[in-house]
């Protein structure tokens, strides 16, 4: 059994800050089965975007950063790369679930930012997420843990 998990949240500096989401719950969970294999995916950096980066939201369907530019081929282009990689595991039925980092443009699960860079949430999926969720891959919420 594979789960493909934010690398964020395995300590991997990929955040848009340059830092990470380390879950120490995630991680002693995933301890406790060592029978899964754990695939790290980052669609940002998979779509060459650098760490640092500025923030990013989604604003009218469309990745836009917080100085107004579009990133939105960077984003699709990480998405395509990760799910690209991931197929043959979601093919074969070993990928069970994925673990994604929340409230992100790539990999929020339940809501996203509003597209104001005011914190406000809204109902709604990041990029990747969408995509995994139509490939058939059951999505957890690092939030959720």
């Amino acid at each position: 059994m594979k789960i493909a998990v934010s690398a964020c949240l395995l300590g991997e500096n990929c955040k848009y800050s340059g830092g990470n989401n380390r879950s120490e719950r995630l991680l002693s969970e995933l301890a406790k089965h060592p029978e899964i294999e754990i695939i790290p995916v980052c669609p940002e950096v998979a779509g060459g975007l650098p760490t640092p980066r500025p923030p990013a939201e989604i604003v009218d369907g469309e990745v836009v950063n917080n100085c107004g530019v579009s990133v939105d081929a960077e984003y699709r282009a990480g998405v395509a790369a990760e799910m690209a990689r991931l197929k043959p595991h979601i093919e074969s039925g070993e990928l069970a679930a994925g673990v994604l980092q929340s409230r992100s443009p790539s990999c929020g699960v339940h809501e996203v930012y509003d597209g104001t860079f005011t914190g406000r949430l809204i109902p709604g999926q990041g990029l990747f997420a969408e995509a995994l969720e139509r490939g058939g891959v059951h999505l957890l919420d690092a939030g959720a843990l």
